[in-house]
């Protein structure tokens, strides 16, 4: 079991990805986690959906509504003093939806510069207009 005292050393144990801006970064505060010092699942989720969403809203051109957590899985604990950082990927594009990649990254022990990948989540949006109803994702060309 991974604590804050011994970081991951497995395959798991990697840098931030190279060449990438996150998305989001954040780092979870007391409120966040139970009286052990965990953070919250539930908080991760909601702070991977807000992450996911940004590049969905930018490919959509306006608002997106979560319509499925295609997958989720949580790597490593998180722990209060950790800097998380989202990076997020648009997978696949459809008619009205656009699925997203989300990958969390921890960097714990900051002044030994630990960095541990924590959740990894596969989301999709779907495109809404101002009556909250789906309308379709614009071409590529009208994107850029």
């Amino acid at each position: 079991m991974t604590t804050p005292e011994t970081p991951d050393t497995s395959a798991e144990r990697r840098g931030l990805p190279p060449g990438k801006m996150p998305e989001l970064r954040v780092m979870p505060a007391p409120a966040d986690a139970n009286v052990y010092g965990d953070v919250f699942g539930g908080w991760i989720m909601a702070q991977v959906d807000i992450a996911g969403s940004l590049p969905a809203t930018r490919r959509a051109n306006g608002r997106v509504a979560t319509v499925a957590v295609n997958s989720f899985v949580f790597k490593n604990p998180v722990f209060i003093g950790d800097l998380l950082s989202f990076y997020a990927d648009i997978v696949k594009v459809g008619n009205t939806s656009i699925t997203v990649n989300v990958e969390v990254y921890a960097e714990r022990n900051r002044l030994q510069a630990s960095i541990v990948k924590v959740t990894e989540a596969t989301l999709t949006y779907v495109a809404t207009g101002p009556d909250r109803k789906p309308r379709q994702v614009p071409p590529l060309e009208t994107f850029q």
